[in-house]
């Protein structure tokens, strides 16, 4: 593996990748179809460059396990816990049902009951990257429907580490049957045990007290890097020492890290690279892919497409319902688990390896796979709009949350800031700080304020603050790029009133363009109150004095240009 294939595997995915997303969303379709695209286009099976398939699939693997790390992150204990009752015996039944349909249409096209339930269990597990992408877009990840699906594919993912190890032991290298032991499962289910409360131990006192001592350092760098080295870590000794896979393996090392107060932070400054990485996973996807599958066993994908398309949400809807959760409900998480993917190629490897899946049933897998997860965003749409109107909520108002006038972000608690929060607590406001210094953040939540610990520069942050649903944004401190957190935040909410500080008059015009309400330079204020200094002498009333004040605001920020080359003439 050399490294000019690294890079050219690397480069060529990604701006592949590019290329198409941005095509399928010219064309309103999701983005995932142009990464799919894109890795057929790079895939072996088609002329032209030919991407590593090897290497795609490492890359791919880190953007999995950063993706699950960070829905651990926000994925809170209590809520997996809440959904615990029916993400159990729901995921039991519904891969059940599908394994059965599957294997008995199989069945009747001359495979062997083995082989159809095997190729069943593969499909009836759905792609947990899948499914937290189309749920994120549709603002739905951390919302009842969202835990309920995470929950489901927990459990699903637990249930293919069983499978895996089941699948040696019951059958053979061509699969015949030889018997199996409940030993290894008993023992499977010891590591599983072991390994959830290894994360709680070192949830609750290992990674605490080591980001801890990160960040008392002040250092962006060392804290990315120790909360990347935890995710990765974690993730790769799960899957070393208590055989699961990595993927769950950062899902519960997100739950970790997210009891801990440095959730927020670690959230925003430790996965810049997720996005990109999981770009990857559906580009190596796609190349798994051949074309030429569709005119050699059309057949064989048109049924196994049924049951993942037809046969899963239908029985994840009979099974939420009977396990008292409303139509409203269920319809949504049906047709996100319409859809498959990591998982089910992995059960299918060991299954293939075994011969219990010949190439066709393996290309007729991947076919599957890559249309199902094409289509997934569209079918949840359509779901999520049927389920608003099972529930008499009107689309618009379940798009656009409710924005509540006296909620507001607060960025910084210095000396500005805090000024700003007593105004604001004085007149009744509801108030998240967001701000990076540790003690700070303590101080306020031991005395009844919300606080966040976390860099406003990095992406989720605003989030997680709530900002989706405010009514204003104040930039008390002056940071750095604040032209593109007031960009950003006015994607997230345009409905905002964001009122801005900066030190020079220079930055005024950049910030009221990235959509800035209000903008505080250092000068002018400076500049306002020497004159009013200079004016007391002569004990003007105070309406002079605001009149005097207004004059000067309006001349400086109407004219900041002029006022600045004027500066530099006279020097």
């Amino acid at each position: 593996m050399s490294e000019l294939n690294v890079l050219l595997t690397f480069t060529g995915g990604l701006s592949t990748a590019l290329i198409f997303g941005y095509i399928a969303q010219r064309l309103k379709l999701s983005p995932i179809v142009g990464y799919l695209l894109a890795g057929i286009v790079v895939g072996p099976f088609t002329p032209g460059y030919t991407a590593h398939q090897a290497i795609a699939e490492q890359f791919a693997e880190i953007g999995v396990i950063l993706l699950l790390f960070g829905i651990g992150l926000r994925f809170h204990l209590n809520e997996l816990i809440a959904v615990w009752r029916i993400a159990v015996p729901g995921s039991l039944i519904q891969s059940m049902f599908s394994t059965a349909m599957l294997a008995l249409l199989l069945h009747a096209f001359g495979w062997t009951w083995s082989s159809g339930i095997v190729l069943g269990l593969a499909v009836s597990v759905a792609s947990t990257v899948v499914m937290a992408v189309v749920l994120a877009d549709q603002h739905d990840l951390h919302a009842p429907i969202g835990h309920i699906a995470l929950g489901w594919t927990v459990v699903e993912d637990i249930l293919t580490v069983t499978y895996m190890l089941l699948l040696p032991l019951v059958f053979g290298q061509n699969g015949e049957v030889s018997g199996g032991t409940g030993l290894t499962l008993a023992l499977a289910g010891l590591k599983i045990i072991g390994l959830v409360i290894s994360v709680v131990v070192l949830g609750r006192w290992v990674i605490p007290w080591a980001l801890e001592r990160i960040a008392i350092t002040r250092s962006r760098e060392l804290f990315t890097l120790a909360v990347l080295v935890l995710a990765l870590g974690i993730a790769v000794g799960s899957s070393k020492i208590f055989g699961v896979s990595m993927a769950l393996g950062a899902f519960l090392a997100g739950l970790a890290v997210g009891r801990t107060e440095f959730a927020a932070r670690a959230g925003g400054d430790a996965l810049p690279m997720r996005d990109a990485f999981a770009v990857l996973f559906f580009v190596s996807v796609g190349m798994l892919f051949n074309p030429l599958s569709i005119v050699n066993e059309p057949l064989l994908i048109g049924v196994v497409l049924s049951v993942v398309l037809i046969g899963k949400p239908l029985s994840t809807l009979v099974t939420v319902r009977l396990l008292g959760r409303p139509l409203s409900t269920a319809i949504p998480v049906g047709a996100a688990l319409s859809q498959i993917g990591e998982f089910s190629f992995i059960l299918a490897t060991v299954a293939r390896e075994l011969g219990l899946i010949t190439s066709a049933g393996w290309d007729a897998m991947v076919a599957a796979s890559i249309i199902s997860i094409a289509l997934n965003p569209g079918i949840y749409r359509l779901a999520r709009r049927i389920s608003l109107k099972k529930s008499n909520i009107a689309p618009a108002a379940a798009e656009h949350p409710v924005i509540d006038p006296n909620r507001c972000i607060l960025v910084g608690y210095g000396p500005v800031g805090r000024t700003v929060h007593r105004l604001l607590a004085d007149r009744g406001a509801s108030i998240t700080v967001i701000e990076l210094n540790l003690n700070t953040v303590r101080h306020l939540k031991k005395n009844g304020c919300d606080a966040l610990y976390g860099d406003v520069l990095r992406q989720g942050i605003l989030e997680q603050a709530g900002i989706g649903n405010a009514g204003s944004l104040v930039l008390s401190a002056d940071v750095e790029n604040a032209a593109e957190i007031i960009r950003q935040a006015r994607v997230l909410n345009r409905e905002l009133r964001i009122l801005a500080r900066c030190a020079h008059l220079r930055d005024v015009d950049a910030l009221r363009r990235a959509g800035a309400s209000v903008v505080a330079a250092g000068e002018v204020e400076v500049a306002v109150a020497l004159a009013e200094a200079v004016s007391s002498d002569d004990k003007p009333d105070h309406l002079a004095l605001a009149v005097q004040r207004n004059a000067i605001r309006k001349h400086l920020y109407n004219n900041p240009e002029k006022t600045i080359q004027v500066s530099r003439d006279k020097g």
